[in-house]
């Protein structure tokens, strides 16, 4: 008997909801994607809180006793329990490709998501929701993804991937980030020079990706 599909509550536009998503298709795990209407309000009920404590998206539940939240985490805990599924090599085979994959996640979570974020939300999603741009956060952190792109080419003409010869979640979790970014004309020169374009190309034609843009288009 088949298990049930585990369940992600969350907008598939949020790039934290979209990175479990690339995961999940990845490892070829059912999942149910659950709305939750931020708009409303709804992630900051006392009901979604059971399953999110800071009220953010994604909240994800395998089962009736496995609630996660913080999509990172839920990746790897993704590639953990469905390790025989899918995408082997998602989170590496050994612990050297592990601690390798772990190392290019925390350069994403530390250096790439803050200044993208900022860029994300400014040039992406103030735009739609009325809001004034900050043209002094867009300039700084443009400057400051710059300087963490000059270290990815670097890395990218020794190796195929950030953490070796074979995609994993360390490139994964740049997807979300950099699709809204490579489609804005303020942010997109930023992710031309070519060992980075090469790497991007690659990844944001996988089609785990392409189904998570799918998604985030609606039917």
């Amino acid at each position: 008997m088949a298990a049930p599909p585990v369940k992600v509550y969350g907008p598939p536009m949020s790039t934290a909801v979209s990175r479990v998503l690339a995961c999940l298709l990845e490892k070829d795990v059912q999942f149910q994607l659950i709305p939750v209407n931020m708009a409303k309000g709804e992630h900051r009920s006392p009901e979604f809180r059971k399953l999110h404590p800071f009220g953010q998206v994604p909240a994800f539940q395998d089962g009736d006793n496995i609630s996660l939240f913080e999509s990172r985490a839920i990746c790897r805990y993704v590639c953990e329990k469905y390790g025989d599924r899918g995408n082997k090599e998602l989170y590496g085979r050994n612990p050297l490709a592990k601690a390798s994959i772990d190392q290019w996640l925390e350069a994403e979570a530390q250096n790439f998501n803050p200044p993208s974020s900022t860029l994300v939300f400014q040039l992406a999603f103030a735009p739609r929701m009325k809001i004034k741009q900050d043209e002094g956060a867009i300039k700084q952190s443009k400057e400051k993804l710059a300087k963490v792109l000059d270290v990815y080419d670097k890395r990218l003409a020794e190796s195929r991937f950030l953490a070796g010869d074979d995609f994993s979640l360390a490139d994964l979790s740049h997807l979300p980030n950099a699709h809204y970014l490579v489609a804005a004309a303020d942010a997109a020169p930023l992710f031309t020079s070519p060992n980075v374009a090469r790497w991007w190309d690659e990844i944001s034609s996988r089609d785990s990706w392409k189904k998570v843009v799918d998604l985030q288009r609606g039917p």
